[in-house]
């Protein structure tokens, strides 16, 4: 095992977004069901448009992150400790200018 913790802090890491992705064959609802996969496309887009897409915010789709719902995806980022859930496509917008500012000069807080 290595760790990367430095590697990852000198490259100017400073927030991660996780969306569930996650597909289950149940009688429960999940987020592949509820726009998961749109929602993660969202989150990519909105991050590229502002040219941070593979810098200091990642990006990552999860399995369940315990906030299921038929109404839309869980996200959670960190390290800011932030949990959404029922997140559609269109809410994406709103939801990353709220945490990281429409131009994105809100990073690390």
């Amino acid at each position: 095992m290595k760790s990367r913790t430095e590697d990852v802090l000198e490259n100017g890491f400073s927030d991660h977004v996780l969306v569930c992705t996650n597909d289950r064959d149940s009688e429960y609802a999940c987020c592949a069901e509820a726009s998961g996969d749109e929602v993660y496309a969202a989150v990519k887009s909105w991050l590229r448009e502002r040219d941070l897409f593979w810098s200091r915010v990642h990006v990552a789709e999860t399995s369940c992150l315990g906030l299921c719902s038929a109404e839309g995806t869980a996200i959670a980022i960190h390290p800011r400790n932030r949990w959404y859930s029922d997140v559609l496509p269109e809410d994406v917008p709103a939801l990353l200018e709220d945490e990281f500012g429409a131009d994105a000069s809100r990073l690390g807080e």
